[in-house]
């Protein structure tokens, strides 16, 4: 299993935000768990620079799940925090999603992929037992067809998985959020092609995308 490191407080390190703010301890806590998860070996994890101006503080990373070297899907997860709370969020803290895939050509024709992608992530969420709120989200698919010099490479479908939702806070003001990036991680393998663990592997109806012939 491999762990999530990363640099804590807004993505700068330190206990002071970039424009001087003091960054709150529960803050820190949550980056804290998100930097000692243990996930699957397959998922490689790397601090990223977050986004600015979403809220006072902000975590990012991005991951991608890699088998003989191949990489198979890609996402970013972010980490948000306002104090103050959020009406939109119901809460205080926040997480935000991108995960991306490249799937067998056949897979764009089912009419119910989008509703099936959706509906791993918030399985994913509940087969860890996790309470969360306020989700919401979109899925994108998209075939690509090539052209003249790049007439050899085969048609590839994408899927695409942007999301949002509301971690609940638990002892002293402070999510699970090793607990949360764990299902994203769930989710990403998931989207990737890759069988379940064997823990999971007795959820009823869990099933994985074809994984692709070949690289892209």
């Amino acid at each position: 299993m491999a762990a999530a490191q990363g640099r804590t407080s807004d993505g700068a390190g330190g206990t002071d935000s970039a424009d001087g703010r003091t960054v709150p301890l529960v803050f820190r806590q949550a980056v804290d768990g998100l930097r000692g998860a243990r996930l699957r070996p397959e998922i490689e994890v790397d601090p990223t620079r977050p986004p600015q101006r979403l809220a006072p503080h902000a975590y990012a990373l991005e991951a991608a799940v890699v088998e003989n070297e191949q990489d198979l899907a890609d996402g970013r997860l972010v980490l948000l925090h306002d104090p103050a709370g959020h009406d939109a969020w119901q809460g205080t803290f926040r997480l935000v999603t991108l995960v991306r895939a490249e799937l067998e050509p056949e897979m764009a024709a089912d009419p119910l992929l989008p509703e099936v992608c959706w509906s791993w992530l918030t399985g994913a969420l509940e087969a860890r037992g996790l309470s969360y709120g306020e989700a919401s989200g979109t899925v994108t698919r998209a075939g690509s067809y090539y052209f003249g010099g790049l007439a050899q490479r085969l048609p590839a479908t994408q899927i695409e998985i942007r999301a949002s939702w509301t971690p609940r806070e638990g002892h002293g003001g402070v999510p699970d959020t090793a607990a949360h990036l764990a299902a994203w991680c769930d989710l990403l393998c998931q989207v990737a092609g890759l069988p379940p663990v064997p823990s999971a592997s007795a959820e009823a109806g869990v099933v994985s995308l074809p994984q692709r012939r070949d690289p892209r």
